[in-house]
């Protein structure tokens, strides 16, 4: 098992897949890896020779991965956090009252509420309040 950047290396499968057991590297990453150090994506690891384990150590070691990698992205997410625009999956809502309770729907106030309001603005005829206060 050829251990690269700290990461033990899985032996049966082919470069360009084991590379990606490495932490910041994907597929994409892991092909130019490959290409760059002149290795076959196609090889498996254990078919790989010790020179060529080495260039790839040599070219993974220039990028940034691993813990430096998870630790600035920690960071960056703290900053963020602290700035208050980190859009995480599940934000915290915002207009949720304090005291959660059923509010009143529009249209469905008692009818004295109605009355007293339509009052106020002179609108109600006798007729209409005298219906409104008998039920």
């Amino acid at each position: 098992m050829a251990r690269i950047a700290g990461v033990n290396i899985p032996n049966q499968q082919h470069a360009e897949i084991a590379l990606t057991a490495i932490y910041g590297i994907g597929r994409a990453r892991a092909k130019v890896i490959c290409e760059s150090a002149g290795v076959k994506g196609t090889t498996k690891m254990k078919d790989l020779s010790d020179n060529e384990v080495d260039r790839l150590r040599e070219y993974v070691g220039k990028l940034t991965i691993e813990g430096d990698l998870r630790r600035e992205v920690s960071m960056n997410i703290k900053r963020l956090m602290d700035l208050g625009r980190f859009a995480a999956s599940a934000p915290t809502p915002m207009h949720v009252p304090v005291k959660a309770r059923p509010r009143p729907l529009p249209g469905k106030r008692r009818p004295r509420d109605r009355l007293d309001k339509q009052d106020e603005a002179g609108a109600v005829t006798a007729r209409r309040r005298e219906r409104i206060e008998n039920g």
